[in-house]
């Protein structure tokens, strides 16, 4: 069955390729509504808000894993589950960021737009994965 509603964002690929980009859309929105607690351990917001969040991110997954993980009622159950299955792309994405970053030559760009452009995808992905630039790396 199709997903009717207009989605915010992409939903969670079947693959989870998009699963870091997932994350961070994910946060901000429920941050954006107010439920953002509800995936943090600690989070002292009602049962409604739980589930408000957990109909949010099960409208967010593509269908196959949205029937995999159909018998997870738990809102936090769900979100470390996805984590843990999908969250080995900070190890793909990572090693090639920081690769790119230590052989980024401002001579192998036609434009400084160009080089910019590039270096900005760079350390957005270091951010995805939860590292920064510094301009020791830039040297």
């Amino acid at each position: 069955m199709v997903n009717l509603a207009k989605l915010d964002f992409a939903a969670l690929d079947i693959t989870g390729k998009n699963y870091l980009t997932w994350v961070l859309d994910t946060k901000i929105h429920l941050e954006a509504v107010n439920l953002g607690d509800t995936i943090r351990e600690e989070s002292s917001l009602s049962s409604q808000d739980r589930a408000k969040a957990m109909i949010f991110i099960r409208r967010h997954l593509d269908e196959v894993r949205k029937s995999e993980y159909l018998t997870v009622k738990d809102l936090l159950a769900l979100w470390k589950a996805l984590r843990n299955r999908y969250n080995h792309q900070t190890m793909v994405i990572f090693p090639r960021a920081r690769y790119d970053c230590t052989h980024l030559r401002i001579q192998d760009f036609k434009s400084m737009a160009e080089y910019n452009s590039a270096l900005f995808k760079i350390t957005s992905q270091m951010k995805l994965c939860e590292d920064t630039i510094t301009e020791e790396m830039l040297l």
